[in-house]
């Protein structure tokens, strides 16, 4: 499978597709996700995984959920690393050859593309 995909295919699915769970693809690194990824570290024993603490929902013991101070600060500074990340993709969407339809029946090319945004915009911020 392809990494780069077109349409609405969710962020976890895609990660279980390309990443086989129980294989050794990220035993030597750490992984910050977001709430979409939620089950991962279970499938992914053997990585150190950081994600953000979710919310308990509103329950006639508990009316006011909230997160403890200590939980808010590690959301935020997990956010913090995460921006970065995704100021990152916004910036090789404005080179727009990722945004439109690339009407090329060639794998490798839409690679090309991605890796050529990548690099444009690794060399504008710097």
């Amino acid at each position: 499978m392809c990494c780069i995909v077109a349409g609405s295919v969710h962020d976890y699915t895609l990660m279980k597709d390309v990443f086989t769970p129980g294989s050794a693809w990220f035993e030597k690194v750490n992984l910050w996700l977001d709430l979409g990824f939620l089950g991962a570290d279970k499938d992914y024993q053997s990585t150190q995984i950081y994600l953000p603490h979710k919310k308990p929902r509103k329950s006639k013991k508990n009316p006011n959920p909230t997160l403890t101070p200590e939980q808010k600060k590690q959301n935020r500074k997990q956010a913090a690393t995460r921006v970065i990340v995704e100021h990152a993709i916004g910036g090789m969407k404005f080179f727009h050859c990722l945004m439109h339809r690339i009407r090329n029946h060639l794998d490798y090319f839409v690679d090309y593309f991605f890796s050529l945004s990548a690099g444009l915009w690794n060399y504008k911020i710097c």
